[in-house]
């Protein structure tokens, strides 16, 4: 049997994968890479993993390592619009004929799988493969792994020698599976620290901290906790924060993140952290980070996707009163109270109703729109409807699809923003939208 035809047959495979496959062990993984050639093993690998913050972390460090002119892949899920989003390289997705080419060497290994008994690797361990294949075949040096789904278990924690563990944010997020309690959850991100290697965490949760600090003892691996006292937040802007580093190196510098969030901080001070460790034993060129970091673009997260229309992935109820905390700031930069109009859409396994009450109960908005994308694991939109008006006395509307939602909110919004959060699927559906042509005022 030949690799089905062409890239857009490849995608139609990909997407039927979760229907007849399912979830494998890390030794699976493995010999599925090993089918593969081993491919990207031999290179400096990152694994991030963590609650929150995961991709940003990600995206900032690679800016960091490009302007020290090192080739990186980056390897990152969900995607917004297009699969391909999910296996970057230099910040860029692969063109459609390195997908194609790749998916037939998975193609290939997982049919050798299949024919020995071994059942055929889940839609993410197919597309981690492929990832791994095309950093290989691409050459690059560093390769960036963002977990999926906690760490422990996660595909990308198939490979044994990474040169960097990192662990963001930790919050409650996937309690079905990672467990009900911060320690719990804080366990399963921790296992993707290996023996002997670094690992740099966000210190701001104690329980969390605690449980990586013991993991890191155990394995015997070098510990870096990051807190909040690392950094000075100078100024925060709708399109941007001014912060400093207390360090000997940076005391005196300015540094610009181009990403809306107050959170944004800590993340790319993690990657700055993360950058100096990796680089450690080289040459670096300090007075280029600035400019890369300044640069840096992570779309999905407080990003403002057109004007007066702000997308947001908050996901879980840290996310979200992450979101409300930051939408608190950008409103009160302004000279004049504004109500901002909200578009809410979530899936099924998330705590929704938690998110739900948060905006509710501590954004002040001038209406709530509920909504669905179309997937198979969203909340109906009347249900999501329910849970706000069991929350709040503001207007609160139904709408079937994002795009009668939005209709509705930029008719409502009068000189507030139009906010959507709840769901990076949500976020891919709106750009989308955009992205055809489809304008709000």
């Amino acid at each position: 049997m030949k690799c089905p035809g062409d890239y857009q047959k490849a995608v139609e495979y990909i997407e039927e994968l979760p229907r007849f496959t399912k979830k494998h062990s890390l030794d699976h993984t493995r010999e599925f890479l090993r089918l593969l050639g081993d491919p990207g093993l031999d290179r400096k690998i990152i694994h991030v993993a963590g609650t929150n913050g995961k991709g940003s972390v990600c995206a900032c460090l690679q800016a960091l390592l490009q302007a020290e002119e090192k080739r990186c892949g980056f390897f990152t899920s969900p995607h917004l619009v297009t699969i391909n989003e999910r296996i970057q390289i230099g910040r860029k997705p692969v063109e459609d004929p390195v997908f194609y080419q790749v998916f037939c060497q998975a193609w290939e290994a997982a049919r050798a799988m299949e024919e020995a008994g071994m059942g055929h690797p889940s839609y993410f361990e197919f597309l981690f493969g492929m990832g791994m294949a095309a950093f290989a075949r691409t050459d690059v040096e560093y390769v960036i792994l963002e977990t999926g789904l906690g760490g422990r278990l996660d595909a990308t924690n198939a490979p044994e020698h990474p040169a960097l563990a990192i662990i963001t944010s930790i919050s409650l997020d996937h309690t079905d599976i990672l467990g009900e309690t911060i320690e719990e959850i804080a366990a399963e991100k921790a296992g993707i620290i290996k023996p002997g290697v670094p690992v740099l965490f966000d210190g701001s949760t104690p329980r969390a901290a605690a449980v990586i600090r013991t993991t890191a003892a155990r394995m015997g691996a070098p510990c870096r906790e990051i807190s909040k006292n690392a950094f000075e937040i100078l100024e925060v802007h709708r399109n941007d924060i001014a912060f400093s580093r207390r360090n000997a190196y940076d005391r005196d510098v300015i540094w610009h993140v181009p990403l809306c969030g107050a959170y944004q901080v800590m993340n790319t001070e993690i990657a700055l952290e993360a950058a100096e460790e990796l680089l450690k034993d080289e040459e670096i060129h300090r007075e280029r980070w600035p400019g890369a970091l300044a640069a840096v673009k992570w779309e999905g997260r407080m990003e403002q996707a057109a004007p007066h229309l702000i997308v947001d992935g908050a996901h879980n109820p840290g996310a979200v009163e992450a979101f409300i905390r930051n939408v608190e700031l950008l409103e009160g930069d302004q000279p004049r109270p504004r109500q901002p109009v909200v578009v809410f859409a979530a899936a099924s396994d998330k705590k929704y109703e938690e998110m739900a009450r948060f905006l509710c109960e501590k954004l002040k908005a001038k209406a709530y729109i509920a909504t669905e994308f179309d997937d198979r694991r969203a909340v109906p939109a009347e249900e999501l409807g329910r849970l706000f008006e069991t929350y709040t006395r503001e207007k609160v509307l139904v709408k079937r699809t994002p795009a009668e939602a939005l209709e509705a909110a930029f008719s409502l919004r009068e000189e507030g923003e139009v906010y959507c959060v709840g769901s990076l699927y949500l976020v891919g559906e709106v750009k989308r939208l955009l992205a055809g042509g489809e304008q709000y005022a």
